[in-house]
């Protein structure tokens, strides 16, 4: 199979239909580890980027917002001539992916499937009730800038995969690369990408985005609850499919990479 290295720290590998994966805040295409390697064995093209600033992107100063990870997306997709291609989405790439569908994807975009993924649009507002408060975002923001190391690690280690929970079977491995993809990206762009998953509103991308999109959420996600996101997204979409993942985490495609894997590639392949 071909690899392929572009400037934005692009993963490029195999030959077919493309599918390409963005990543959730403050990862890496490296967590998409497992459907990559699944997918490609089933002969798809399958492309991870590393949104700017994050893994081995270069750190810019700017841009840190959903248009322009939408614009960069857009010129990686052109730079790789991508057609007819599934775009997957996990929690801040599932807003990510949203966007750029519906700014960018007309003619290019085949599918969208959206994983424990943000939109309509996480903070409480006038409009959102039921969002979290902007305090929970402030307190993010406070907890980085304290201390990025011991936060990342205190997100891995609990709510992320749900390791919090009584009966979880804890990953020191897991916890110890999640930590590992968000050092490597830029403290300035993680602190400002807070924002830009949380408070960009993607109601009006999911009203015009006509593709069929399917909408995967645990109904144990601590970090995204589904109440606020999955099931206002999938009332949104005009060819939307919800399924409900029970007892599942945020980080199900890692935890549960199997089933994930499988209801994935049976969407593609319908």
């Amino acid at each position: 199979m071909s690899v392929v290295t572009a400037k934005d720290g692009t993963q490029d590998w195999g030959s077919g239909q493309p599918i390409v994966f963005y990543h959730g805040w403050p990862l890496s295409s490296d967590d998409w580890d497992s459907q990559m390697l699944f997918f490609v064995e089933k002969g798809y093209r399958v492309v991870a980027h590393d949104r700017r600033s994050h893994g081995h992107s270069s750190q810019a100063s700017n841009g840190h917002d959903m248009d322009h990870y939408a614009d960069d997306v857009a010129a990686l997709v052109e730079h790789l001539d991508l057609r007819n291609a599934i775009h997957v989405g996990h929690s801040t790439g599932g807003g990510e992916a949203a966007h750029y569908v519906a700014r960018h994807g007309k003619g290019r975009a085949a599918k969208l499937v959206l994983i424990g993924a943000g939109p309509p649009i996480m903070v409480k507002t006038p409009a959102n009730p039921g969002g979290l408060p902007l305090e929970v975002f402030d307190d993010f923001r406070r907890q980085l800038a304290a201390n990025r190391a011991q936060f990342y690690l205190d997100v891995a280690s609990g709510p992320f995969y749900g390791f919090n929970r009584p009966q979880a079977k804890v990953s020191q491995g897991v916890i110890e690369n999640w930590w590992r993809q968000g050092m490597m990206g830029s403290v300035k762009a993680h602190y400002e990408g807070i924002k830009a998953f949380s408070e960009t509103d993607f109601t009006e991308d999911l009203k015009v985005i006509d593709v069929p999109t399917l909408v995967m959420h645990g109904d144990d996600d601590q970090i995204v609850p589904i109440a606020d996101s999955a099931l206002l997204s999938a009332k949104l979409l005009k060819n939307g499919t919800l399924k409900i993942y029970e007892t599942f985490p945020h980080g199900m495609c890692t935890t549960h990479a199997n089933v994930i894997n499988t209801d994935l590639l049976a969407f593609i392949e319908a």
